[in-house]
């Protein structure tokens, strides 16, 4: 299970393949925590601790009197698909006076496993709790694929709508990091803020010091000063304020917009594809190397684009086109189960960093990307359908499309979306649109 990521004092949660023997996740009364690591198997994670002063190590098994022990043990429960026994561990460890590490864990654990279980309103009232007191960073929600299914839930979309609107309770990080994208995407947004506040001030005190006048122009006499000139400078006043509080209002409005839409665009890139070699990726990792053309619809008119496609499919392979289909309706058929819970190794050793982690790290290559070019072919299938319909429908609402018509999506190298349409897209008209991919055109666009 992907448990928060914790931060304190410097102490922190990193990845690791080890394949030593699982110890207890938090260290005994007796020793200082030094250092937490993450142990990734190939069907759970589990914790290992390192303290300043040896210590003998034990089993969650053979103490469940605190709170470290209680996560340690529900996590074991959890990684051996015992959900409920694990859910009642993790309720135990929040009821033992836990310290602020332990009771993240514990809730965010606790979210997984009523994710698993369909809970949704249980597994976000969790996460709130976590995201209000505990500092937990939304990115780790947005990229555990232990919390798939709750990310196609409503009660996700409302969570994430108030971490995007942020706040001293909810988010006031995520949405932090989505200004800084916003800021690069408009740089002068700022400046035209603050001109508009200077100049709105400025008319204002001007407005303040020709009242004054107006009265005594209106009131006549020989040295009241000129009635028209006087209501003139008053008019320019009052329609620079006017003019300027729009301008700042519209300001305000399209940031957000352009935080909606950014939102959007990182919830898409975390949407899971399985490619021709069975490979399963998310969208982040295919940046700088496809242009996905996402092809929502009925089965029929999906499988009728697809066919035409064809035609062009060795221009469309020159300009790096990537067909997604999606298909309406594809969510509700039975999904076969896996067993184990996580990402495999290898999905989750190519995942990249999100909104809220380092951003040096989010701007560095995929060491696989070459490998990834070779078995990149001229069609995906989508892996999680209802993650996918929630995101097209959101994006057909923001666009003012009704929800469920037959769209498509061209995204951009770099992962952002190009445009979009109603029905299916003319190929021949994409050919032309689309530089090859060795194109300046192209390389400009990464």
């Amino acid at each position: 299970m992907a448990v928060a990521v914790l931060a304190l004092n410097h102490q922190l949660f990193c990845f690791s393949n080890s394949k030593t023997s699982t110890k207890p996740w938090l260290p005994t009364s007796k020793s200082t925590l030094t250092h937490l690591k993450l142990i990734h198997r190939k069907t759970h994670y589990s914790f290992i601790s390192f303290s300043s002063s040896s210590s003998t190590s034990q089993s969650p098994e053979a103490n469940t009197d605190t709170a470290e022990s209680c996560v340690n043990l529900g996590l074991q429960l959890f990684s051996k698909g015992r959900v409920k026994d694990a859910l009642v561990q993790f309720e135990t460890a929040l009821d033992l006076d836990p310290n602020p590490i332990e009771a993240q864990a514990a809730l965010y654990n606790k979210a997984c496993c009523h994710a698993y279980r369909g809970e949704g309103k249980k597994a976000a009232e969790c996460l709130r709790t976590a995201l209000r007191e505990y500092d937990l960073k939304f990115g780790t929600i947005l990229n555990d694929p232990d919390l798939a299914s709750f990310r196609a839930l409503p009660e996700f979309k409302e969570l994430q709508e108030e971490a995007r609107l942020g706040g001293e309770d909810v988010g006031y990080g995520f949405r932090r990091d989505l200004k800084l994208i916003s800021e690069v995407q408009a740089p002068f947004r700022g400046v035209r803020r603050f001109f508009s506040v200077a100049f709105t001030a400025a008319a204002g005190i001007s407005l303040f010091l020709t009242i004054p006048r107006l009265l005594r122009a209106i009131e006549g006499g020989d040295d009241a000063p000129d009635l028209w000139e006087t209501v003139g400078n008053a008019a320019i006043n009052i329609g620079g304020i006017i003019a300027f509080v729009a301008l700042f209002i519209w300001d305000n409005k399209k940031e957000e917009e352009q935080l909606a839409q950014i939102s959007r665009d990182e919830t898409l890139s975390r949407l899971p594809l399985r490619l021709s070699t069975n490979r399963v990726v998310e969208l982040v990792q295919l940046r700088d190397t496809v242009r996905p053309v996402i092809l929502a619809g009925k089965k029929e008119t999906v499988s009728v684009a697809m066919q035409q496609a064809d035609r062009f499919r060795t221009e469309l392979l020159r300009r790096g086109v990537l067909l997604v289909p999606v298909i309406w309706g594809q969510s509700k058929e039975p999904q076969i189960e896996k067993k184990g819970f996580g990402a495999s190794q290898k999905a989750a050793a190519a995942s990249l960093p999100s909104v809220g982690e380092d951003f040096e790290k989010r701007a560095q290559s995929i060491t696989a990307k070459s490998k990834l070019k070779a078995e990149i072919r001229f069609k995906a299938e989508i892996v999680s359908p209802a993650e996918w319909e929630r995101w097209i429908k959101d994006q057909q609402k923001s666009e003012g499309v009704t929800p469920g018509e037959d769209v498509y999506v061209i995204l951009r190298l770099d992962g952002r979306v190009r445009r979009s349409g109603k029905g299916m897209p003319d190929w021949q008209q994409i050919v032309q649109e689309l530089p090859p991919m060795e194109a300046l055109l192209s390389k400009l666009e990464k």
